[in-house]
């Protein structure tokens, strides 16, 4: 009887996201005209959005605590309802006015972002309670082989993020603050600050998903 190969097929060797992942994800950020009108995800609301507009914004830096100029940031969100822009939501329609779903690279001067977007809604946990309104984050750049996921809460929501079932799995009062986006206002706006750490001392939560 033959033995069957089994070594035909090689695992293939990981890679970072990067220098180079701008290129086919944001050509217009780096004056690559004609591939699209705009870069997806630079737009999260438009004037028919329902909901509260909110901005949030910050900046992400490494072990050493400096600025990291090529990551790409992505957030989304539910909408102002709770219900997401997405073919497997079953509670209901989301907005469709609201894209729930955003994208830009990290400033090269400082490393910062922002998105303007909507308080998003409470949406259930598996076991059916009710999570206190977050955005999650997803970051992705050069040294990075796995694409990290964290999440941004409201300061202000302060009673819901007391009994959100993920933020309660963090013993750490210390810990789960570096998923707290601290709020001020600007322009009329409500403006939360996010900022990212990702290594090092307060080190931000990262989630396996």
């Amino acid at each position: 009887m033959t033995k069957q190969r089994l070594d035909y097929l090689k695992e293939s060797p990981s890679q970072t996201a990067g220098p180079y992942v701008h290129i086919g994800t944001n050509p217009n950020w780096v004056e690559i005209t004609g591939v699209w009108r705009e870069d997806l995800g630079l737009v999260l609301v438009g004037p028919d959005t329902r909901g509260e507009r909110i901005v949030l914004e910050g900046r992400v830096t490494d072990g050493a605590g400096a600025p990291v100029r090529d990551a790409l940031i992505e957030i989304w969100q539910a909408d102002a309802a709770g219900l997401y822009n997405s073919p497997a939501e079953t509670r209901g329609t989301a907005d469709p006015a609201f894209a729930g779903w955003g994208r830009q690279p990290l400033s090269v001067e400082d490393g910062t972002y922002r998105f303007e977007t909507i308080r998003p809604g409470r949406v259930p946990f598996p076991d059916g309670r009710l999570q206190a309104p977050h955005i999650t984050v997803w970051i992705v750049a050069r040294g990075i082989n796995l694409g990290l996921h964290t999440r941004a809460y409201l300061a202000d929501e302060r009673q819901a993020n007391a009994g959100d079932p993920l933020l309660s799995r963090i013993p750490e009062p210390e810990r789960r603050e570096t998923l707290i986006a601290g709020r001020s206002e600007r322009d009329g706006l409500p403006v939360f600050r996010f900022d990212i750490r990702l290594q090092g001392e307060a080190e931000t939560v990262f989630l396996d998903i």
